[in-house]
C-alpha cells in the first residue's frame, strides 16, 4: 500500500477506520534532538565540542552541520516525515518535524495518529575521532532522552543507547539508564571489538549500530554474562536496531542493502540462541527493531532443522530446540508486514510488535491506523491487541 504524502492528510478518513477499545503501543518511534543540544548535555570538560549549525543560502537549499573541521549538509532523512516524491535526505533545520524534539508536539502527533504509547529510539552518537567524546555523546543523548520522556512518562518510553566497547562500562551505563527511568537499552548488533571510533565521521556512527561482526568477542561469550545478568536484574529489555547491515542514501546499492538491513538481524539472534545465552538467562528479553517479522517463523523452523541435523558433530546440546528460545526470549517490530501477521501463530512468529517508525521515511504517520486496517484485514480486535499493544507492554516491562 502506497500512502499519499503527509501533506495531503485529511481527517475524514477516521470515519471509516476500525475503532479500537485499547490504546495502541508504537514499539518503534524516533526522536531527533536538535544538533544544538550537545552544548547543554555534554560534560563541561567537553564544552563547545559539539556540532554547530550554519544557515545555508537559498541556492544551497539546505543548512550545514560543522563539526571537527568538516562542513556537511544537514541530514533530515530521519526527521521530516516525507515519502515518495517528497523524500529528501538533506534540508533545513526548519524542515525537521517538531515532534522529533519537542515533547508537546510529539504528544500532539501521537494523538493525531491514534497512538497511546511510544517507545523512543534515536541515539547519537557523534561521528568523532575522539573516543572520550564518542562515549560522552552516548551519555549526553541518554540524559536528553530521559528529560524528553519525563514530560509524559506513561506515554513516552525511553530506550537508552550503549556503545558496548567495554563490558564494565556498558554495565555502568545500563544501570544509569535504569535509574533515569529507561525501559530498554539499544546495543550494536555485534560488540565493538576495540576502543576506537574507526576514524570518526559516519563510520563512527555506524559502529553504534553494527559493532564488529568479525570481532574476536561475540555476545555468546561468557564474558558478556555479567551484562546479561545486569539486564535481567534491572528488568531492562535489549534491542538491536537495523545494525547487522546499514543502508543509507548515497551508498552503493542502497535498496539491496535496505532489504538486507532487515533479514541480517537474524545473525545476532542466532548467535545468542546457539551460544546458549537464552538458556543461561531465560528471563532476558531481546528484540530486533524495525526488522520486519515475516522471516521469524521461517528462521525458527530452519534453526530447529539444522540443530537436529548438525548438533551431534558440533557437540551442541541445548536444553530446548531453537524455536523454544524464539518464543521465550526474542521479539521484533514491523511497520508494514502482512506476511508476518499471517505467521503470528507459528513458532518463532508470536512475539511481534506493531510500529509507525515516526518520523522516518518509512513511517505510516499520520495514517497508521488506516494502514492497520489494511494489514489486519479480517482480524478481530482480540487478535489485533497482542500485536498492537500487549506484546510491547510485556517486552518493555510495563505490565
Amino acid at each position: 500500500m502506497i500512502l499519499p504524502p503527509a501533506g495531503s492528510y485529511r481527517p475524514v478518513w477516521r470515519d471509516v477506520m476500525t475503532q479500537l477499545s485499547f490504546e495502541p503501543f508504537d514499539a518503534d518511534a524516533h526522536v531527533n534532538p536538535p544538533p544544538t543540544f550537545w552544548d547543554e548535555y555534554l560534560p563541561s570538560s567537553l564544552a563547545g565540542r559539539g556540532p554547530k549549525i550554519e544557515e545555508g543560502s537559498e541556492q544551497d537549499g539546505h543548512d550545514w552541520v560543522v563539526f571537527e573541521g568538516a562542513r556537511k549538509p544537514l541530514n533530515v532523512l530521519s526527521s521530516v516525515v516525507a515519502q515518495g516524491k517528497n523524500f529528501r535526505p538533506v534540508g533545513r533545520r526548519s524542515d525537521i518535524q517538531a515532534g522529533s524534539w519537542q515533547p508537546g508536539s510529539r504528544l500532539t502527533d501521537m494523538d493525531r495518529d491514534g497512538v497511546g504509547i511510544a517507545a523512543l529510539f534515536g541515539g547519537g552518537p557523534l561521528g568523532t575521532r575522539d573516543n572520550d567524546l564518542y562515549i560522552a555523546s552516548f551519555e549526553a543523548y541518554n540524559r536528553w532522552l530521559a528529560d524528553f520522556c519525563a514530560h509524559s512518562p506513561k506515554r513516552l518510553v525511553g530506550v537508552a543507547y550503549l556503545p558496548m566497547q567495554d563490558i564494565d562500562q556498558s554495565i555502568r551505563m545500563l544501570k544509569e539508564a535504569a535509574s533515569m527511568g529507561m525501559r530498554a537499552v539499544n546495543i550494536p548488533a555485534f560488540p565493538q571489538s576495540s576502543k576506537g571510533t574507526d576514524g570518526g565521521g559516519f563510520a563512527a556512527q555506524v559502529l553504534a549500530l553494527t559493532g564488529d561482526p568479525d570481532g574476536p568477542l561475540q555476545y555468546d561469550d561468557p564474558a558478556f554474562d555479567p551484562f546479561w545478568k545486569a539486564c535481567v536484574d534491572h528488568d531492562m529489555a535489549i534491542t538491536i536496531h537495523l545494525g547487522a547491515r546499514v543502508a543509507r542514501p548515497g551508498m552503493n546499492r542502497f535498496l539491496p542493502n535496505l532489504v538486507m538491513s532487515k533479514v541480517c538481524m537474524a545473525e545476532p539472534i542466532a548467535i545468542m540462541i546457539f551460544g546458549g545465552v537464552f538458556e543461561r538467562f531465560p528471563d532476558l528479553r531481546f528484540a530486533a527493531i524495525e526488522s520486519g517479522v515475516g522471516w521469524m517463523a521461517w528462521m525458527a523452523e530452519y534453526m530447529d532443522s539444522i540443530y537436529d541435523n548438525q548438533r551431534h558433530w558440533l557437540q551442541l546440546d541445548l536444553k530446548h530446540r531453537p524455536s523454544h528460545y524464539m518464543d521465550q526470549n526474542v521479539f521484533a517490530s514491523f511497520i508494514r508486514d502482512p506476511v508476518g501477521i499471517r505467521n503470528r501463530d507459528l513458532p518463532g512468529g508470536r512475539n511481534i510488535m506493531w510500529s509507525t517508525d515516526y518520523p522516518h521515511s518509512e513511517t505510516t504517520w499520520p495514517r497508521s491506523l488506516e494502514v492497520m486496517d489494511w494489514q489486519f484485514e479480517g482480524l478481530s480486535e482480540a487478535e489485533r491487541r497482542p500485536i498492537m499493544r500487549d506484546t510491547a507492554v510485556r517486552f518493555f516491562g510495563l505490565g
